[in-house]
């Protein structure tokens, strides 16, 4: 298979949605994971482990401490690109161009350079959570695929790149997305956990015109749960403070529309307001994949089976999910249930309630 460079860029500002930021990483695990499908038919099995290399954002601030914060093009040219990774030097010239540009851009933003300096320190302590998680994902999902990870500092705009080499992560790009969770550590893990999972999906890789609300819930929902199974957490978590105490609103109007293919109000929109978090689309599909699962016997096959959905069984899975809106009697039932942990293979990690 001959993969092109495949670049996808996001505005890293506060009007950026979880969805915008998180597809930009999601296109780029996925078309790495069909490079590294293709590869593996014509040579060595596949990695079980993710490699995580950080090596190229230690060096840019070598360089860039070295010229107090000002590096020019010649410092960021021999000290960054010439000695980085081959990754880097794709992702280079896909994104960032020469390193004149990203001296100029340094020096436009500095304030952005200097946040992201948090996030580089905490990369090992990412880097051990992000492997952390993928081995519990491959426990709970044997099936699963590890495409290379490369973090690496760019011109902000891209939150992750395809490259031969693997995926690229843009950390200033990331560190940048305060609207998501507060700590970096696991901003970074979390985030990187919800996209591995989009890489075991077959439906996230391709588009679907027409599809059903439904059926994109159970597709960001399914990795929503998976990425909280392997890594401890949800992606979104700033949807359940935003959605507390107005379940019943929220699933009821997601319920009437999910058989309707308009996507608009649920994804893709935004970080929304104080009347209508933006995104909530992951939020219900999460609640509706965590339902099926809770009620399988056989939480391998579950596993299995939300990863697989499909435009024609997603209402199956809703029926068997046995979710409904948490209103009344329904909603004292889930809190009921949602005070038990689930355990996604009868022993191991737990959900947090």
């Amino acid at each position: 298979m001959n993969l092109r460079l495949r670049v996808v860029s996001v505005a890293a500002s506060a009007s950026a949605s979880v969805s915008a930021l998180a597809r930009s990483v999601a296109v780029a695990l996925l078309l790495a994971g069909a490079a590294s499908a293709a590869s593996a038919d014509a040579g060595p099995a596949p990695a079980r482990e993710p490699v995580v290399d950080i090596a190229d954002v230690e060096r840019f601030y070598a360089v860039y401490d070295a010229a107090r914060g000002k590096p020019d093009a010649q410092a960021l040219q021999r000290g960054y690109l010439d000695s980085g990774t081959p990754a880097l030097r794709q992702f280079a010239a896909a994104r960032i161009g020469t390193m004149q540009r990203l001296a100029e851009r340094i020096g436009e933003r500095p304030q952005a350079y200097e946040k992201a300096r948090a996030c580089a320190q905490r990369l090992p302590q990412i880097r051990a959570g992000v492997r952390a998680a993928m081995a519990e994902l491959g426990r709970i999902y044997p099936e699963a695929s590890f495409p290379p990870v490369t973090l690496a500092i760019g011109r902000g705009g891209t939150g992750g790149t395809t490259t031969p080499a693997g995926v690229v992560i843009g950390v200033e790009t990331i560190c940048s997305a305060d609207w998501l969770q507060p700590d970096l550590t696991a901003r970074f893990v979390h985030l990187i956990a919800h996209e591995y999972a989009h890489v075991q999906q077959p439906g996230a890789a391709v588009e679907t015109p027409g599809a059903s609300l439904l059926y994109q819930a159970l597709i960001e929902g399914g990795a929503e749960l998976v990425g909280e199974l392997s890594s401890g957490e949800v992606n979104a978590v700033h949807l359940r403070e935003r959605t507390r105490g107005r379940e019943c609103e929220f699933e009821r109007e997601f319920a009437a529309e999910q058989g309707g293919s308009d996507l608009s109000r649920w994804f893709y929109n935004g970080v929304g307001d104080a009347r209508r978090p933006g995104d909530l689309g992951y939020w219900a599909g999460y609640r509706i994949a965590a339902a099926f699962h809770a009620r399988a016997a056989d939480k391998r096959r579950a596993l299995y089976e939300l990863l697989h959905a499909t435009p024609e069984n997603a209402q199956d899975l809703l029926r068997r999910s046995g979710w409904r809106p948490q209103c009344g009697e329904t909603a004292a039932s889930a809190s009921r249930a949602s005070a038990s942990a689930i355990d996604p293979l009868e022993g191991g990690l737990k959900r947090r309630a």
